[in-house]
């Protein structure tokens, strides 16, 4: 977590952790009619990357977004997403306020974020929070919580959305332009949480220093489908950049990024056989514990288990924290594995 004091003071909670594994795209292509978004991308993301999409604008930033979160599907290829995930989007299109509303009631009457006990309290990241204290976090005085939407201007309604989006827990931001409207204060405290940010994070946005205080890697679509990744920020694309002249057939690819088929049978020898054997054991082995976690956290969610069968609530209790240990562990194996292959 991260607090700064002075005019305004955020505070962005990861809440509980994703599992290892966030999302793997393998092969995934996306068109419509002749023009082709993204064309054969594999990509990983892991807990604790941030990664910029960058190209020109109708490039396909957003649907690429879309598609690696499930709101969208790809035409070819999978999607597959961790255990664990807790999702805030932050987008171009931005929820429509009630502009008869005051500020008190546009959080206060939030179902997600609750109320904490009192009337003037919300749930902020599972903590009671008072709304007017909220409200100051993100530079709005007492006399503004009362006031209409309707009496805020452009960048104060995306600081209220913003407010609305951070207080909710989340290990997986997805940010597509948020700068747009900020005042310089909101836009620098929310570079410092990002960067902190211990979950992870996809991000949209020109704003170059933005990219470069946030982002661990750039995915840049550059036309034609050929969407190719690159560590670092903006500024380190773009020295990147001109070393990737060759034939179009050949990709850039990260240490991240599942290499081509024909890669794979030539790394494979970099593994011993007891390597291979675990390489291609894992991807069930992470099934079978990502569906008894799954059935483990249902049986859990249940509010009169513990009251009523609290020995059977210790064992499942038990056996969820077992079973999440040994998926960390198994996601660990695997990509550690994924990347010897593909050195």
């Amino acid at each position: 977590m991260v607090r700064r004091q002075g005019t305004a003071d955020l505070a962005l909670d990861s809440g509980q952790k994703s599992g290892r594994l966030v999302i793997e795209a393998k092969g995934i292509s996306k068109a419509y009619g002749e023009n082709e978004i993204f064309s054969d991308l594999s990509l990983k993301v892991v807990r604790g990357d941030r990664i910029a999409l960058v190209g020109p604008n109708g490039a396909g930033k957003t649907t690429l977004i879309n598609v690696l979160i499930g709101k969208e599907a790809s035409d070819t290829g999978t999607v597959r997403r961790g255990t664990g995930l807790e999702l805030a989007v932050f987008d171009q299109q931005r929820e429509t306020l009630d502009p008869d509303a005051s500020l008190w009631d546009t959080l206060a009457s939030d179902p997600e974020l609750g109320v904490g006990g009192r009337s003037d309290q919300i749930m902020v990241r599972g903590t009671p929070r008072h709304v007017v204290g909220y409200l100051k976090d993100f530079l709005f005085d007492e006399a503004q919580a009362r006031a209409p939407v309707r009496a805020l201007s452009g960048g104060e309604r995306a600081r209220l959305l913003l407010a609305k989006r951070l207080a909710k827990p989340a290990n997986l931001l997805v940010l597509d332009e948020p700068t747009n409207d900020l005042d310089v204060e909101t836009l620098d405290l929310l570079q410092e949480l990002l960067a902190d940010f211990d979950g992870t994070v996809l991000l949209v946005s020109h704003d170059r220093d933005f990219l470069d205080r946030v982002a661990t890697a750039t995915l840049a679509l550059e036309g034609d489908g050929k969407a190719t990744l690159y560590p670092g920020g903006w500024s380190d694309y773009r020295r990147q950049r001109p070393e990737r002249d060759r034939p179009a057939d050949v990709k850039a690819v990260s240490k991240r990024t599942t290499p081509p088929a024909a890669a794979e049978k030539v790394s494979d020898n970099r593994l011993t056989f007891t390597e291979k054997h675990r390489l291609e054991e894992l991807p069930g082995e992470i099934a079978r514990l990502e569906a008894e976690i799954a059935k483990l956290s249902e049986l859990l969610s249940d509010p009169n288990l513990y009251s009523q069968n609290p020995v059977k609530f210790q064992k499942a209790t038990d056996a969820l924290g077992e079973r999440q240990k040994k998926l960390a562990q198994a996601e660990d194996d695997w990509l550690r594995l994924e990347e010897k292959a593909a050195i």
